[in-house]
């Protein structure tokens, strides 16, 4: 299993596991000062652009773990969520750009990814900033599970739709249906790293992240497990769990255990209706002291 993997006291468990051995473009990262804990899960868009231009260990790999290192000063500086974040980005994008050396990297090969970012203060509360599709589930105290995030990436019904109409214009070689759907996700990845106050994470942000902010109680005894779309496969498509049973499941035998579930019931699959079979998946538990 290409996985990493932390426990810490039981309190904090979290694991980030690529879909293929020695990649990934998922990431954890968890900090602790000041009386915050800050748990930031980051899923990276797949390439898709013909080659990596800024490393050999891949472009979005590179994006998402020198983001969380950008990020680090930043929360130590004491920056709230939002300045945090540009301040991050704007340390990434001048390595970026040094990185690049003066050569043309087309705009559909900038890396971009999804963030979510929990940040849980000293005063019970929480603070929610979202960029994309990752997911943040509650189980609160009475064994309900609250879904604090909730998000439809539009996105996604339209790269199904397009598909499923290649799927059944007999089309079913992966490799070509990947090739006629490329000028449709460069399209959407130009787009993506260009239009003004971008809802995903992206090198060269147009004006202010359009993040989705909020900021509720954490009930005592409540759990946190925050995840990437590839985790949380669990529950949709795959209906393996619901979120309640998934929390149930992370909580009772840690997060270790449903990546083990994702990546057996992977290997068994013998197609789904996505454009890759299996995807990295991260999780991060949470239960405060």
């Amino acid at each position: 299993m290409n996985a990493n993997h932390h426990t810490a006291q039981a309190r904090i468990d979290w694991i980030s596991s690529g879909a293929t051995a020695g990649h990934n473009e998922d990431h954890v990262a968890v900090f602790e000062a000041r009386g915050l804990t800050d748990l930031v899960v980051l899923d990276g868009a797949t390439s898709v652009a013909e080659r990596n231009y800024l490393d050999d260990g891949g472009d979005v790999a590179w994006f998402v773990h020198r983001f969380t290192a950008a990020l680090e000063p930043a929360v130590r500086d004491g920056l709230d969520q939002h300045a945090a974040v540009h301040r991050a980005i704007g340390t990434v994008h001048a390595d970026f750009v040094a990185r690049a050396g003066g050569a043309a990297i087309p705009v559909h090969a900038w890396p971009i990814a999804a963030l979510t970012w929990i940040r849980a203060t000293s005063d019970g509360m929480l603070h929610l900033y979202c960029l994309g599709d990752c997911i943040t589930l509650m189980r609160l105290p009475d064994g309900g599970v609250a879904d604090l995030d909730p998000y439809t990436n539009p996105q996604e019904a339209v790269l199904q739709a397009e598909i499923a109409r290649l799927r059944a214009a007999g089309i079913d070689d992966p490799a070509v249906r990947h090739a006629r759907l490329l000028p449709m996700l460069r399209a959407r990845r130009e787009y993506q790293n260009s239009c003004a106050n971008p809802a995903i994470l992206c090198l060269r942000p147009d004006g202010a992240f359009a993040a989705r902010r909020r900021v509720l109680p954490m009930p005592a005894g409540a759990t946190l497990l925050g995840m990437t779309d590839g985790y949380y496969r669990l529950v949709d498509p795959y209906r393996l769990h619901t979120p309640a049973s998934l929390l149930e499941l992370c909580m009772e035998q840690g997060v270790e255990a449903g990546l083990r579930a994702l990546r057996s019931h992977e290997e068994e699959m013998k197609a789904v209706m996505a454009v890759k079979r299996a995807d990295d998946a991260s999780a991060v538990l949470w239960r405060p002291a």
